[in-house]
């Protein structure tokens, strides 16, 4: 009964919901547990339609860029709910190590060619910052 009162006050607070079933790029790193303290960027990307294997194929290669730093945390598209939907997930030690690793990024011969073939196929793009809560595996 507790569980179910709890449902219908939660319905009051909800104003919409979405969900979507994500799959892994093959070429990313399996999401592993980490030492912290991090901050993590969620980067979404929604593309144009009919762009999805172009993508992967230009992160297949440029994911090398991001790797110095452990940076790279998953990779992962939209199978169900809103397609075409790219999810990139980083770990920082803070803002000022976020900053510094993608302005390195900059400096490597070939980044910015990955950036000149991927952004013609983005409609939308978001970052968020997120915070682990204490019982989170990444930290």
């Amino acid at each position: 009964q507790e569980y179910l009162d709890f449902r219908k006050e939660r319905s009051r607070m909800l104003l919409s919901r979405r969900n979507q079933l994500l799959l892994e790029f093959s070429f990313w790193n399996e999401p592993q547990p980490r030492q912290g303290p991090n901050i993590y960027e969620l980067r979404t990307y929604k593309l144009k339609p009919g762009t999805m294997i172009e993508w992967g194929n230009n992160w297949a290669r440029a994911i090398k860029y991001r790797q110095e730093n452990q940076e790279a945390v998953g990779g992962f598209f939209s199978q169900i709910g809103e397609l075409y939907v790219v999810h990139h997930l980083w770990a920082y030690r803070n803002l000022q190590s976020r900053e510094e690793t993608r302005n390195a990024a900059w400096r490597k011969r070939g980044w910015d060619e990955n950036v000149y073939y991927t952004v013609p196929l983005i409609r939308t793009m978001e970052s968020r910052i997120m915070i682990p809560l204490k019982i989170s595996p990444l930290q």
